[in-house]
């Protein structure tokens, strides 16, 4: 026998060609050729391709024809579809649309024979029917049957991975997340890989309440190097929230179990960095350092987001750490600078200002310019050297002469030079030579055009027209900065810009404006006690101008650097009580409570104050930062 072939036409017009055969010495091709020659002789190939594209349709359109129907709500015409459908091939949406047509056509003793009678069939579907079965049950209040036919659909599908993954799919869409958990651990268990299901694990267990697993799963996740980003986004949805306490917990017992798996500590960091712990997170990288033998590069790496973060005191150690244990590595030169400038922030950041740690500082540069050169590396050095001479000791010429060196040496670094000028721009302003200053500014506009350092330049000389009382020629540049692509720099331009129009609508000589922009050089000069001076002299002018806020804003800011806690305290409240309503109403609020808190350390004060910046400025953008602070002097465990 060479072929045997058998072609039925169905009533419904489907076409179904089976049972080929094709003996030995036919092979595809002589089988295409000889079903065409048989077709062309039985003058048949116009009705067969009418009759096969009908039958297609018709598949297409029984499945089309049932969605309607059911998505229309009407459920007996859409079970008599799905019925049809059934009988050639079990899908879980056809199967489970059928089973809620019928219960929602009042027919749910016909969907409890049909399911028991396919139940007990060799159908390898079975555990869908079992499934529903128990669905229904549950759906009657009988938990119990419900319990065991669950089971039942879950022992039918153990066999094969596939089909605890559809019976997993199933129960999800059947409302039971808890009996979809089950599926895929046992899937897991059956696959072996410990990490499996991990994702859709963490999703079910986290909408059933069961925050814990959740969490465990997620980190377990992150010995997959290919999963860290979803693992990152997944633990940063518990971040500020009441559940992440479980975070930092089992992170430490995973470490616990678990020692020798670096993805736990890197998640600890992290964790830690979200939070800006960053001393914590320095302990961890050091010991993580230490084990993996890295050179001390992500030891850096977190100085520097320390530095950033104004926490200076952490990045100090962490520079520091890199100096002892690496003496011979790469990052030594650059780290041997940057503790010094860590430290430098410091100091620079303790009012009032240190001058004997001023030159202490300066000792420390020299000596590491002495130890490691004057290179690309440790130019930097130069430029800090000079700024503490020029705006710390008054020592201006100084300053100048080593920027001059600086920029000779670093010559090949355009970037640089245009900040050593910036520098020097800024040593002849403090040295009451503003045409220098203008003329070194302009050059930096000019060299770095549409860049940072350019609209920096920028920035500058509209704060020198300021200072002149160039004021209308300063605004005009800053509303240009508007726009400038740096936040800083854009944020800084909006609000001189803003102080100049508010304090110049009703005074047309600007004469109250451009005094306060001249004292405002003179604290740019470090000329402290002048300033104060110059601003009580004002104040009793200007009692009543839209200045007066301002006056008492910018003299309560040079007492605190001055040290003077008592007399900013005092200015402070007088603009919280006399202009509660202008602009400054809740800064002044929230720095009476960080002197109080700070400085003064009077948790009592400092509580009082931030809870009133909550009352009496609801809207105001030290809200979130007082609500942390006032629960953190309350006690409360702060997220």
């Amino acid at each position: 026998m060479q072929l045997l072939s058998t072609i039925r036409i169905l009533k419904s017009g489907q076409l179904i060609c089976s049972h080929f055969h094709i003996a030995n010495g036919y092979n595809n091709v002589s089988f295409k050729k000889l079903l065409y020659k048989m077709l062309i002789r039985s003058k048949v190939v116009i009705t067969l391709m009418w009759l096969l594209s009908t039958g297609l349709v018709w598949g297409q359109s029984g499945t089309t024809l049932a969605e309607e129907y059911y998505k229309a709500g009407e459920f007996e015409k859409a079970a008599n579809e799905y019925a049809k459908l059934l009988r050639t091939d079990v899908t879980w949406i056809r199967l489970s649309r059928y089973i809620n047509s019928l219960q929602k056509s009042n027919k749910i003793d016909e969907a409890n024979k049909y399911l028991r009678k396919q139940q007990k069939s060799d159908d390898p579907n079975r555990f869908y029917y079992e499934l529903l079965l128990g669905q229904l049950a549950t759906q009657q209040g009988d938990t119990i049957s419900a319990s065991k036919l669950y089971t039942a659909a879950l022992q039918a599908s153990k066999s094969s991975i596939n089909k605890l993954e559809k019976v997993a799919t199933a129960f999800n869409e059947a409302g039971e997340p808890r009996w979809a958990i089950k599926s895929l651990e046992m899937a897991r268990e059956v696959s072996k890989e410990p990490t499996a299901y991990s994702e859709d694990l963490m999703t079910l267990y986290r909408s059933t309440g069961q925050t814990e697993r959740a969490i465990d799963e997620i980190i377990t996740t992150s010995k997959q190097s290919d999963k860290k980003e979803s693992v990152l986004a997944a633990l940063q949805g518990y971040i500020n929230t009441k559940e992440e306490p479980l975070v930092e917990k089992a992170l430490y017992t995973k470490i616990q179990q678990e020692p020798n798996e670096l993805a736990y500590n890197e998640l600890l960091i992290w964790y830690f960095i979200q939070k800006q712990k960053f001393s914590r997170a320095l302990l961890q990288e050091k010991a993580t350092d230490k084990r993996v033998k890295l050179n001390g590069s992500r030891v850096y790496d977190l100085g520097v987001l320390a530095m950033n973060n104004k926490e200076y005191k952490t990045a100090a150690e962490a520079f520091e750490y890199i100096t002892t244990t690496y003496p011979q590595g790469q990052l030594y030169p650059f780290a041997r600078r940057l503790v010094i400038q860590a430290r430098e922030e410091q100091v620079k950041n303790t009012y009032p200002v240190d001058k004997t740690e001023i030159r202490k500082l300066i000792t420390d540069y020299q000596k590491m310019l002495q130890e490691i050169g004057t290179n690309i590396k440790t130019l930097e050095a130069l430029r800090s050297t000079a700024n503490l001479y020029g705006n710390y000791l008054d020592s201006k010429d100084t300053a100048l002469t080593v920027l001059d060196l600086a920029i000779d040496l670093g010559k090949t670094d355009k970037n640089f030079v245009d900040r050593c000028k910036l520098d020097k721009g800024d040593i002849y302003l403090l040295k009451g030579e503003p045409w220098e200053s203008t003329l070194l500014y302009s050059q930096v506009e000019k060299s770095q055009k549409e860049e940072l350092l350019g609209y920096e330049a920028k920035l500058k000389n509209a704060k020198l027209h300021y200072y002149k009382g160039n004021l209308a020629v300063a605004k005009d540049l800053l509303d240009v900065l508007k726009l400038a692509t740096s936040r800083e720099i854009a944020n800084d331009a909006e609000q001189l810009s803003l102080l100049i129009v508010d304090n110049t609508g009703m005074d047309s000589t600007e004469a109250a404006m451009k005094e306060y922009a001249s004292i405002d050089l003179l604290l740019f000069q470090n000329k402290t006690d002048e300033a104060i001076d110059a601003l009580k002299d004002m104040w009793t002018r200007y009692k009543d101008h839209t200045l007066a806020d301002e006056i008492l804003w910018l003299r309560a800011n040079t007492y605190m650097k001055q040290g003077k806690n008592a007399e900013a305290l005092e200015d402070l409240k007088q603009i919280t009580t006399a202009f509660p309503n202008d602009i400054l109403g809740d800064d002044a609020l929230f720095t009476q409570a960080k002197i109080y808190e700070e400085r003064l350390k009077d948790k009592t004060a400092a509580m009082e104050a931030y809870q009133k910046v909550l009352t009496q400025y609801p809207g105001s953008i030290y809200g979130a930062e007082s609500r942390k602070r006032y629960r953190s002097l309350r006690g409360d465990t702060v997220n």
